[in-house]
């Protein structure tokens, strides 16, 4: 319980000073001139939406469910051919985005997931459920992956809990774009790399155990 307190309030420490950068980035961008939308190339089954966009600037680490239009992940014309039958995979980032598309369609192929986010519980109860509706099991695990020891213990729970570890999808990312390069600070710079630690991290003192 202790260590899950500790967890919680290092995501939510993560998550103001991903705030904190986003300020500095905006205040740099009202110095750019708007460029002007684009039309999006439509090519799939259904239509994509196309600019102009409702404006919105959305406090980080952010949430999906306020987004407009929301984004698109399910995929319903994607017919899964068990590529992944009976595998177990860690995807970061997986509350929502790339990350919940992955993990839906992972799900399709018939794997089980565990959803590593920062504290978006919102966002990361969608994409469980979406998973759950594709007859796999969902596992949410909310912490900082710029923690080594948090990494471990994902690894360690998503063993013990799902039976095994194959696949490491590693989404999880701090992203905001500046309009000049002088504009990035060394504190947004750290924060972006950080914030994708490599895969040795997550496989350092850990034990990926297959059935």
């Amino acid at each position: 319980m202790a260590r899950k307190a500790a967890s919680d309030r290092r995501a939510t420490k993560t998550a103001r000073a991903h705030r904190s950068i986003q300020k500095q980035v905006a205040s740099a961008d009202r110095r750019k001139p708007v460029e002007k939308a684009r039309k999006a190339m439509q090519a799939g089954a259904r239509p994509y939406p196309e600019p102009p966009f409702p404006k919105q600037h959305l406090a980080k680490p952010g949430h999906e469910s306020q987004l407009r239009p929301p984004p698109m992940y399910d995929a319903p014309f994607y017919r899964g051919s068990g590529k992944l039958e009976g595998r177990v995979a860690i995807i970061t980032g997986g509350d929502s985005g790339m990350g919940r598309a992955v993990a839906v369609l992972f799900a399709r192929e018939g794997a089980d997931i565990a959803i590593i986010y920062l504290n978006e519980h919102d966002d990361a109860a969608v994409t469980r459920d979406a998973v759950r509706r594709e007859g796999r099991h969902c596992l949410l695990i909310p912490g900082d992956v710029t923690d080594r020891a948090f990494c471990r213990g994902a690894v360690r729970q998503t063993v013990r809990e799902l039976g095994r570890l194959d696949v490491l999808v590693n989404n999880a990312a701090f992203q905001l774009h500046v309009a000049r390069f002088e504009d990035l600070t060394e504190k947004h710079f750290d924060r972006t790399i950080k914030t994708a630690p490599s895969p040795a991290c997550w496989a350092t003192s850990t034990c990926w155990t297959t059935r």
